[in-house]
């Protein structure tokens, strides 16, 4: 028996036009999936989903505004038509609006209410609950699903500068829970995993200078961190796959994994 080998799986990825979030959907054709590579970009969905079948997997794209419900519907009945019915779901769209940062230009109570509520329907509508109310009834009706959730380590300490970001990201986490109870004895699993820092498009003007050096926030960021550095997107797949193989983690559900280089062990 293989614990993690995907074969007859079709593991939708959402954002997966993005570096991560690419990362694991390659890791899910590696490991036998077929792979929907779903991002509002086209193009960066296409590009994944030939590297994907470049390296012998099998992968396919299919463009969708994950705040949409009828663009995700469409992207759902495009992917059953052309790969199969899905049992894998990665929902990792999200972002952090650049409006919401804290900064002593931007105090919290000058933060405009709509780029708040916009944080939030990126974060936590597109990033969970748009897509699990679209894919998730086929995988209950099926009795046969896993679904991963991207979270953050923000979620479990909410870091300075990002408080609307930290407060969607706390409710990926709640969703997750709540889903993974609701459905556990429907054969559907719900998870999530919390990277660590990773530097990808959403916070590299945070990390980095514009001449590449680091910035303050990522010296004090590598102080937390125990590992001393930022995280590779590569070392995201392992727990994706995990998550994603009921032989692996048939018992669990509701569950977090973090991948984080030990930031949320670090104290003083």
């Amino acid at each position: 028996m293989k614990l993690f080998d995907l074969s007859g799986e079709v593991a939708v990825c959402i954002g997966a036009g993005g570096a991560l979030a690419g990362a694991i959907a390659d890791g899910f054709g590696q490991a036998g999936a077929k792979v929907a590579v779903v991002d509002l970009r086209l193009e960066a969905a296409e590009a994944r989903a030939k590297e994907i079948n470049a390296r012998g997997g099998t992968a396919r794209a299919f463009q969708a505004n994950a705040m949409e419900k009828e663009s995700l519907q469409k992207a759902h009945d495009a992917i059953v038509a052309s790969l199969g019915a899905p049992t894998v779901l990665l929902n990792a769209a999200g972002g952090n609006d650049p409006k919401t940062t804290v900064t002593p230009d931007n105090p919290f109570e000058s933060i405009p209410l709509e780029n708040w509520k916009r944080n939030f329907d990126l974060n936590l509508v597109a990033g969970v609950f748009l897509p699990c109310q679209v894919f998730g009834p086929g995988m209950v009706a099926r009795g046969k699903g896993s679904i991963i959730n991207i979270a953050s380590v923000s979620a479990h300490i909410p870091l300075s500068r990002v408080v609307t970001y930290s407060a969607a990201k706390t409710g990926v986490l709640s969703l997750t829970k709540f889903l993974g109870r609701e459905w556990a004895t429907k054969g559907v699993r719900v998870n999530s995993i919390t990277p660590g820092f990773f530097p990808a498009d959403q916070n590299r003007a945070l990390l980095f200078n514009p001449d590449g050096s680091p910035t303050d926030r990522t010296r004090s960021i590598w102080g937390h961190t125990p590992m001393g550095r930022f995280g590779e997107a590569s070392e995201l797949i392992g727990a994706a796959i995990f998550l994603a193989s009921s032989r692996a983690s048939g018992f669990v559900t509701g569950s977090d994994i973090c991948v984080d280089g030990g930031f949320l062990a670090q104290t003083i």
